[in-house]
């Protein structure tokens, strides 16, 4: 901030063109996992009508013939570091796959399509970006375009359908200033030095001492994360979307901060902490020479919520929006390079700095016609939890992807539900504190009441332990514990555990004295629970 960046510029083509460096953090990951297909990008588009295959191969080599870099591979030199090869325009070649003839073509086409999909890039190789024409009838093609996130971005896949369009109408385009090799090397010579700094500075500050989000899992965490996951659609209600409109424009924030703030609320009441940390997506599209490019330019931050001290939804919205205009100040330093230049701690098992990815995109996308959630679809994630926000008609629509490792649909659809709930409770009254912001639906509100309806009478004993002697001393044959092949009867229990009673009391063991106890589930964990009571103690359990 303060410091007016140059202007991109191309560059000499003679010289060794270096990677951007979000392209280098994705060759580093393909060197590690070179058969990943985390990082393909399938655009599958719908043809209807008569449709010139010639003149679309045509628009296809237009393009790529228009965009230097879908036709570049990522190449390692001598030394092991890795650098652009821009191959020469050539005639594109546009295979056809017809499944008209099969019994279900859509299905087939479909099947295909999947397939397509889970095929992997080779970077240095290429091509980065395949086309294929899957005809399922004479009047109704797919056409099967994908490309490697290292070439491309969500932008990007806006520019390159409205430019395939355009080139196969016949339009002319205006020529691009740049390329996206000059966008990489003056990405790599204007951050450096003191710009450099400045932006490691505040984020050196933003980020230090920053938690790690210990969500509820259903499964332990793996050593190496898995890739395993799978979608869910939901709806938010039309009369909800416009109170949480209002609700952004009293607070003066946009709806982006405003579910950002719902959002993390939900992951405090989840985790507990006071201090959550998630992941956002930004165009970093913040020059106009680079706005039309196809390129990898999307970049991640780092947004940090303090949620301490209770404060109200709407003073809550204060801080998030402090918060994510400062990010926005320091938005072009890579990500990538935030986590090199940070000296994060490698752990295979976690995503660094963030494990959770919050998203909103502005614009109508259109009603979807979608209520309540929809069934889980699998697919590839790369958050343990990433959560996107889009406008559908009046209303909102969100998607989850989570990882299948680590929890199972029905916690992600309560999760959902929680949300809603959040949601409805924030638009009815932002001036409550977040600890009496209720999350539960009304099912689990009934649900609670009939588990606690627990009232019981009060047996007429001082302890557990007495209770147990009752029964030694009325049917002492009779089997109390049982656990797979093994198994104690009351005289059994009781003798065992006065033996180890003796032994703990010897040890120094009696009231206010705490034992630990490390055993597995057994016979002999039930005898060490009473021997501890026996000599007075309390025991705790250890994993």
């Amino acid at each position: 901030p303060g410091v007016v960046a140059p202007v991109v510029v191309p560059v000499d083509r003679g010289v060794r063109l270096p990677l951007s460096f979000a392209q280098q953090r994705l060759w580093f990951l393909a060197q590690l996992e070179p058969d990943s297909i985390e990082y393909n990008m399938p655009m599958p588009i719908p043809l209807d009508g008569d449709l010139d295959v010639d003149a679309l191969a045509a628009a296809l080599g237009g393009l790529t013939a228009r965009h230097e870099v879908l036709r570049t591979r990522l190449v390692a030199g001598e030394d092991g570091v890795p650098y652009q090869v821009i191959d020469p325009p050539l005639p594109f070649v546009l295979p056809v796959v017809d499944v008209s003839a099969e019994p279900d073509p859509a299905a087939a086409a479909e099947a295909w399509l999947a397939a397509d999909a889970a095929v992997p890039f080779d970077l240095a190789t290429g091509p980065l970006l395949r086309a294929t024409l899957v005809r399922v009838a004479a009047d109704e093609h797919v056409l099967a375009l994908a490309m490697h996130h290292v070439v491309g971005d969500e932008w990007s896949s806006g520019i390159l359908r409205d430019e395939l369009a355009a080139l196969y109408a016949g339009a002319e385009l205006p020529a691009l200033p740049v390329q996206y090799a000059d966008f990489a090397v003056w990405q790599r010579q204007w951050l450096s030095g003191e710009v450099l700094e400045g932006q490691l500075g505040f984020w050196r500050e933003t980020l230090a001492g920053a938690p790690v989000l210990e969500l509820p899992t259903d499964r332990p965490r793996p050593p190496v994360r898995s890739t395993e996951g799978a979608a869910l659609e939901f709806a938010i209600p039309a009369d909800v979307a416009d109170g949480l409109r209002a609700v952004a424009r009293e607070a003066g924030v946009s709806m982006f901060m405003t579910l950002l703030g719902a959002f993390t609320t939900l992951l405090h009441r989840y985790s507990g902490q006071d201090d959550i940390v998630v992941g956002t997506p930004i165009a970093n599209r913040n020059r106009a020479e680079i706005e039309g490019l196809i390129g990898f330019f999307v970049n991640t931050l780092v947004l940090r919520t303090d949620l301490s001290g209770d404060p109200t939804f709407a003073e809550l919205l204060g801080r998030v929006r402090s918060r994510t205009l400062a990010a926005y100040a320091h938005q072009d330093l890579p990500f990538e390079q935030l986590v090199d230049e940070l000296g994060v701690d490698r752990d295979r098992s976690r995503t660094p700095l963030f494990q959770v990815l919050f998203n909103y995109v502005s614009g109508d996308g259109g009603d979807t016609g979608l209520q309540g959630v929809s069934e889980p679809l699998p697919m590839p994630v790369k958050f343990d939890l990433s959560v996107s926000f889009g406008t559908a008609g009046s209303g909102l629509v969100g998607s989850v992807q989570y990882s299948t490792v680590l929890f199972d649909a029905e916690r992600m659809v309560r999760l959902v539900g929680h949300f809603m709930e959040l949601l409805s409770a924030i638009v009815t009254a932002p001036d409550r504190r977040l600890s009496s912001v209720p999350v539960l639906t009304d099912v689990e509100r009934r649900e609670l009441q009939v588990w606690n309806a627990s009232a019981a009478p009060v047996p007429a004993v001082g302890a557990v332990h007495e209770l147990i002697a009752e029964r030694v001393a009325a049917d002492p044959a009779a089997v109390a514990v049982r656990c797979g092949d093994a198994a104690l009867t009351y005289g059994e229990l009781w003798q065992r555990s006065e033996q180890l009673a003796r032994q703990l009391c010897g040890l120094g063991v009696g009231p206010e004295s705490v034992v630990g106890l490390c055993l597995d589930r057994g016979v002999e964990f039930v005898v060490a629970v009473l021997a501890v009571w026996r000599a007075g103690g309390a025991y705790l359990p250890m994993d």
